[in-house]
């Protein structure tokens, strides 16, 4: 019996020749900056001294950062603009993508893509329009409340506006995006499984309550796991609306702002390595609490 010629060199290494420029792009744009900024944590350093002006603090940064009242604002104003955005994106995206999924038929690809639009517009684009729009001279919605004759109201520039504007702004953004997902969910559920609850006697209610929502579970759970992770990251629609200042009294300054304060205004990179890392390991627990509730209830 012959035994198997080898193959050719370049057919048994093609496969991590193909796989290589990823690897080295990952390991100096991703895996290393990870592992400097954990490195960091443990640092102090003054930028302007170079490399060997590094040195090690052991968990002075992250006391700092646990002592600090500023980060425990940040964190407030974080959660609240997470939750007071996200909660109405999921209510709302759900029975939007079950409409579209059942009323529009063949449109319903052209529908969702007209609400995930807002999700592909550039941030810039996006915080320019809703400063117009939210502006106390002329904006379109001061205008609207002086047609029903109550006074304009300057949304941007006091506390207790800014945050439900900001809040405003996050939930239109990415509405869309939550609409595609359930809806993409929603049409891989059988029709047969309706036509039989419907030849049974189910009502509409019940087909949704026994079949839609058990089907979306898993979706449901990326989505809300999507969204924790992405508002407890929560910076560019605040940063750019209030000019990276985070507004009155520093109602909407966020986590990730004060990581970049920290780093960039005040060169205190290792505190704000260590804030980074501490943000890291709440949407970690976060998000394993996430899980484990979708698994209890399912």
């Amino acid at each position: 019996m012959t035994q198997p010629s080898a193959r050719p060199w370049h057919q048994r290494y093609a496969p991590y020749l193909l796989v290589a420029p990823f690897l080295v792009l990952f390991a100096a744009f991703g895996l290393f900056p990870l592992l400097f900024s954990l490195w960091m944590a443990f640092q102090t350093w003054e930028p302007t001294a170079g490399l060997e002006a590094m040195r090690f603090t052991g968990l002075d940064n992250l006391l700092f950062v646990l002592g600090d009242g500023w980060f425990w604002k940040a964190l407030r104003n974080t959660v609240w603009l997470a939750v007071v955005s996200a909660l109405p994106q999921h209510l709302l995206a759900l029975p939007l993508a079950v409409f579209i999924d059942r009323a529009c038929g063949r449109w319903g690809h052209g529908v969702s893509a007209l609400y995930f639009l807002p999700y592909i517009t550039s941030s810039v684009a996006i915080a320019m329009m809703f400063t117009s729009m939210l502006s106390t001279d002329y904006g379109l919605i001061n205008a609207g409340l002086g047609l029903l004759g109550i006074d304009p109201v300057n949304w941007l520039w006091q506390p207790q506006t800014l945050k439900p504007a900001v809040a405003m702004v996050i939930f239109w953004r990415y509405l869309g995006f939550n609409v595609v997902l359930y809806l993409a969910a929603l049409q891989t559920i059988p029709r047969e499984l309706y036509q039989a609850a419907r030849l049974d006697g189910a009502g509409a209610w019940s087909q949704f309550r026994f079949i839609t929502l058990p089907a979306l579970r898993p979706m449901a759970l990326f989505a809300v796991t999507l969204s924790i992770i992405g508002g407890m990251q929560l910076f560019e629609e605040p940063f750019i609306l209030t000019n990276g200042r985070g507004g009155a009294d520093q109602a909407v300054m966020t986590v990730a702002m004060y990581v970049y304060r920290l780093a960039f205004d005040f060169s205190d990179f290792g505190a704000a390595s260590a804030m980074s890392w501490l943000l890291f390991a709440l949407l970690a627990v976060l998000t394993w609490l996430t899980n484990r509730a979708f698994r209890e209830r399912g």
